[in-house]
């Protein structure tokens, strides 16, 4: 093992989407493993970002780090949350904590790695949107120190929110990251730098993972990688590439959520003509995370009830109790009652009126924290809708003047979406997979998301 006088640099990025059947599309990861060495990468359930993320930095299952998904039904506020950005979220002892034990000067660069804010690293990334007290909402990114924001856009410009996530969500977002990352190797040479690119997940979702699109966005995706990785052998640095999941075809909305409303299970409250979810007084609802839903079940005499609406329901391929989240990790008390989950090619919506004139308008827009629920219909512009890419002009020109807008462009029909994870995977082919630079450092055996905590703090000699 290298000591700390002769240990590199660290670089892990994470490549979202990355699998096998992708990787011969992006000849400067082809060529790092084939020079490097390789891995399958068991992910967890859910197979989501948040979870997978936790368990990376932690080495635990979410049973432990309590990251049970991209949001949950947080019991005590009576609300559900998606995409929380405190640190403090995550249990567990991260892999910069059980660095510095060792290496008190180990130092630590977090780009857009989720569940940033408030985390002990020494240089933080993160989107961040600046909320206007009018309601507009223009791009921007929270850093850590705070003089780095304005060192960063100054040299990149604004982060390009609108290109991360939404119906415009393309390269650029991944190329700022990189460049960002880029900057941070080359001013300030972190022992460990976490890289997050999340390209593969926009057209791997709206198009589905095997297609033309996939290829191309791969290709997209490898003319932002190569700079990156030339710059960290410049800086000496050992290079993990990773991904979450793997991203697979699907073809079957389920709408868990209508079905328990209609089992009268789930209830709604109204306003304005617009129907709202009450889980404070639903007996059972799911909160939808793209091939998984933790479903809530208020009083133990409705599981057996709830139970059997979810197994009748076409699209459904198990339905866990509290035996099964404790075979999974996922006994934890922020998880369901039940976890369902999907058919292989199915996902479930979070839908749950059941006539789109009572939806409420926040549903056609993109409003990743007030949706009870995740929504990859985001990432459309309305295909029915001719007129959706002109009010969607027409909104930003009245936020350029300074007034109210509302971007109600997204479909409410979930049958555009062609991709989506959450489950383990089937095929191994679709699995998340993980490279290294250093030949020595993988064996070609699998490891699990757990092992990746341990192999970051061996390639970094403590």
């Amino acid at each position: 093992m290298t000591g700390p006088q002769d240990a590199s640099p660290l670089v892990v990025i994470n490549a979202v989407g990355l699998t096998p059947a992708l990787l011969p599309h992006l000849p400067s990861l082809t060529a790092l493993a084939r020079d490097g060495s390789r891995a399958p990468l068991r992910t967890v359930l859910p197979a989501v970002t948040c979870s997978a993320q936790a368990t990376f930095l932690t080495g635990a299952p979410p049973a432990e780090h309590g990251i049970v998904g991209n949001g949950w039904y947080f019991r005590g506020l009576g609300d559900v949350l998606l995409w929380r950005q405190h640190n403090a979220l995550v249990g567990g002892e991260k892999v910069w904590d059980a660095a510095r034990r060792a290496r008190p000067d180990y130092t630590v660069a977090n780009v857009c790695w989720w569940y940033a804010m408030g985390a002990e690293t020494d240089f933080t990334v993160t989107p961040r949107p600046i909320y206007h007290a009018d309601g507009r909402k223009d791009p921007d990114c929270y850093t850590r120190p705070a003089a780095l924001h304005d060192e960063l856009t100054g040299k990149l410009g604004p982060f390009p929110l609108f290109q991360y996530w939404g119906p415009t969500a393309a390269i650029a977002s991944s190329r700022w990251i990189a460049d960002a990352a880029r900057h941070l190797l080359r001013t300030h040479r972190p022992d460990l730098t976490l890289v997050y690119l999340p390209h593969l997940d926009y057209d791997l979702q709206r198009f589905g993972p095997h297609g033309p699109e996939a290829r191309a966005a791969a290709a997209e995706l490898d003319t932002v990688l190569r700079p990156l990785l030339a710059d960290a052998r410049a800086a000496g640095a050992t290079v993990v590439v990773l991904s979450e999941y793997g991203i697979t075809p699907v073809q079957h909305p389920v709408h868990i959520n209508r079905a328990l409303r209609r089992a009268g299970l789930l209830e709604v409250h109204e306003q304005a003509g617009m129907e709202y979810l009450d889980p404070w007084v639903s007996r059972a609802f799911a909160v939808a995370d793209h091939q998984v839903a933790h479903v809530y079940v208020r009083r133990p005499e409705d599981l057996r009830r709830t139970r059997e609406v979810l197994a009748e329901l076409p699209g459904v391929a198990e339905v866990l109790d509290a035996d099964g989240l404790a075979k999974h990790g996922l006994n934890h008390p922020r998880s369901g009652e039940l976890l369902a989950v999907a058919d292989p090619d199915a996902w479930f919506t979070y839908y749950y009126w059941l006539d789109d004139e009572r939806a409420p308008d926040f549903a056609p827009t993109v409003e990743i924290h007030r949706k009870p629920g995740y929504d990859p219909a985001e990432l459309f512009f309305d295909p029915a809708d001719r007129m959706a890419k002109p009010r969607a002009a027409l909104a930003l020109a009245r936020k350029k003047l300074g007034l109210r807008y509302r971007m109600n462009v997204i479909p409410l029909d979930p049958s555009y979406v062609r991709g989506s994870h959450g489950r383990l995977p089937d095929d191994e082919r679709d699995q998340p997979v993980l490279l290294c630079s250093d030949p020595d450092a993988l064996t070609g055996a699998p490891l699990n998301a757990t092992d990746v905590k341990p192999l970051m703090l061996r390639l970094s000699g403590v």
